[in-house]
């Protein structure tokens, strides 16, 4: 990505704190058309369509390695990431191995507001409703095209579904342990996350594509680091009330402050735990904020 030092701290932004994130915030949409040979070479819509719909990695609670239940809890984290609450989950879902990328933005949107370009880099500069508008016209062109089925959606992951999928298993501070840098580690550096996250001590001078660093245990990539996510929740200052059963809390209020997990190459590593949650107001855009999909049943 670009100079991540450069974008170091936190902003206060439209009253409220979005850690690390861009200050420069777009209000309308413009496009970032491909050069003609870069697109001459670009693979056609279904194609880029029926790879997503099979770089969903399923998630069975329960089931093998995937635990039936788990903590949403960060013992010394802020008051945001408590109190503790055991989270029951009791449907299977898929989640997207990868961030949704920019050629499958711009498959399904036909446009690409991204800053840092490429076509399997994450997609950047969308807002919340901008994610949610992708994933209704996604669910609607891949049953047009038969890759998943009438019962079947497209969606935002709810908080607890995110974190449940980021923590793979684990009950540390990251989904590999619980410690970031090594003892000799300085200023941003962390050493020992740099083989999982695109943070702000290692991300100054890439344009990374999805999945260039190593996954969790689930075969899920940059759960930390490298962009912010979406999640399909209303922000709330804690976890007190939030439903048990991992479903997505207010999902459905509109003008409200949203969720962003997981931290970005903005961002230094104490922002990139599994626990961390941020509020993001709903209309705002940022170099440092995307999102992943869930492939969900529609019965639950």
């Amino acid at each position: 990505m670009g100079n991540a030092r450069a974008g170091r701290g936190l902003i206060l932004w439209t009253g409220f704190v979005a850690a690390g994130l861009i200050a420069a915030v777009r209000g309308a949409d413009e496009p970032n058309p491909s050069p003609p040979d870069e697109a001459a070479r670009a693979p056609n819509r279904v194609e880029v369509l029926r790879r997503f719909a099979d770089e969903f990695v399923p998630i069975t609670p329960g089931e093998g390695k995937f635990p039936k239940s788990f903590v949403m809890d960060s013992k010394d984290g802020p008051p945001s990431e408590r109190p503790p609450r055991e989270v029951m989950l009791p449907h299977d879902f898929a989640m997207a191995k990868y961030e949704v990328t920019q050629e499958l933005y711009e498959a399904v949107t036909g446009r690409n507001p991204s800053v840092w370009g490429g076509p399997r880099n994450s997609v950047e500069m969308l807002s919340f409703t901008d994610a949610q508008r992708f994933c209704a016209r996604a669910t609607a062109m891949l049953r047009d095209a038969e890759l998943i089925g009438d019962d079947e959606e497209i969606r935002l992951p709810s908080e607890a579904e995110w974190e449940y999928c980021c923590r793979a298993g684990s009950t540390t501070a990251y989904s590999f342990g619980d410690e970031a840098r090594a003892a000799n580690d300085r200023g941003d550096a962390a050493s020992l996350l740099d083989r999982h996250a695109w943070h702000t001590g290692n991300a100054a001078g890439n344009d990374p594509p999805v999945g260039a660093l190593a996954p969790n245990e689930w075969g899920l990539y940059d759960m930390h680091g490298y962009l912010w996510e979406y999640v399909a929740d209303a922000w709330h200052p804690d976890h007190t009330g939030a439903p048990a059963d991992g479903g997505a809390r207010d999902a459905t209020k509109t003008h409200v402050p949203r969720v962003i997990r997981g931290g970005s190459w903005r961002d230094r590593h104490e922002l990139l735990r599994s626990a961390t949650r941020w509020p993001i107001p709903d209309h705002a855009r940022s170099d440092a904020i995307g999102f992943r999909c869930v492939k969900a049943s529609t019965k639950r």
